[in-house]
């Protein structure tokens, strides 16, 4: 059976690698090449870096939906799509003689969209996981083939979670495929009353807003941790955060003032209580432990500003 994958980041590429070791991957299609850092050095997609160092043929189409006869010419029994972060157009939708399968990182028919394990995180779920379905002309809301479900602890941040998803994501991939192949798959049409969305992250979203309450902000903080990081601004200059916990009681202050320093790092006071940043990243410095940016910086200076 020929196969072409559809995929770019390193999610997709957890996904490539186990397909590859199982099953014949005649083409792959990812995203262009970015150019990235402060050198704007052309990098290669992750599933490009994988197809390529397996010999498989990589295409790399600006629009797929002007650029889609280079996909056809692979002449695939099949497509599977993870992450590649374009539309398909129709044309490839209904070429292959399994149809076109997408991978995707949550309990459709919640988190349609482009950041669901941001916003599983962010958004307080409890449980997420792995959807194997049919693509439509619709974004993510063709027939549900399988599901698995994942647990988010509340010790998850974005990359473990992201870890966890994609090593599910490529298990129940293999464990679905047979049963396309030989035509004993569920087809289960989504329930649009339950639909709601993860579109990709702005970076508006990515701001910490203190007035919120301490859940809100700790959810934030780490469904954006490691990449891109949630952000707030101290004496006009940007701060990212990376690990936080929540700290109950009644404090006096506005909200986004700082109110306490401790080693466990910087209280700042929130809607209902406060949030502790242990691990922080001040502009133009290096990641490191909140206690330590306070060492440099000394305490005094630190208690009574206001994040904005």
């Amino acid at each position: 059976m020929r196969i072409v994958f559809m995929g770019t980041p390193d999610f997709a590429g957890v996904v490539l690698e186990g397909l590859i070791k199982n099953y014949e991957v005649v083409g792959v299609v990812s995203q262009p090449d970015k150019k990235v850092g402060r050198h704007q050095v052309l990098q290669e997609t992750p599933v490009k870096k994988i197809a390529l160092a397996h010999d498989i043929e990589v295409i790399q189409p600006n629009k797929i939906k002007e650029e889609y006869e280079e996909v056809l010419k692979m002449k695939p029994d099949i497509i599977i799509t993870c992450a590649y972060g374009q539309i398909i157009p129709k044309e490839i939708l209904t070429f292959p003689k399994y149809g076109c399968i997408n991978v995707h990182a949550s309990l459709l028919p919640k988190l349609r969209g482009g950041a669901p394990i941001h916003k599983a995180i962010i958004d307080g779920y409890k449980t997420t996981g792995i959807t194997i379905m049919y693509m439509d002309e619709k974004m993510d809301s063709g027939d549900i083939i399988s599901q698995r479900e994942v647990e988010i602890l509340e010790s998850d941040n974005l990359e473990s979670l992201h870890d966890k998803l994609s090593d599910v994501g490529s298990r129940l991939l293999l464990d679905t495929l047979p049963s396309i192949i030989d035509g004993t798959n569920k087809r289960i049409k989504q329930n649009e009353d339950e639909v709601t969305y993860a579109f990709n992250i702005t970076r508006e979203e990515e701001h910490i807003d203190f007035s919120k309450e301490a859940i809100d902000v700790f959810n934030l903080i780490r469904g954006l941790a490691p990449i891109p990081a949630s952000y707030a601004s101290l004496d006009g200059s940007e701060m990212k955060v990376y690990e936080s916990s929540i700290k109950k009681g009644d404090f006096k202050g506005e909200c986004g003032e700082i109110i306490d320093v401790t080693k466990e790092g910087i209280i700042v006071k929130v809607k209902d209580g406060a949030i502790i940043l242990k691990e922080i990243k001040p502009f133009s410095k290096k990641r490191m432990k909140a206690y330590d940016y306070v060492n440099g910086v000394g305490k005094d200076k630190l208690i009574g500003k206001v994040f904005e």
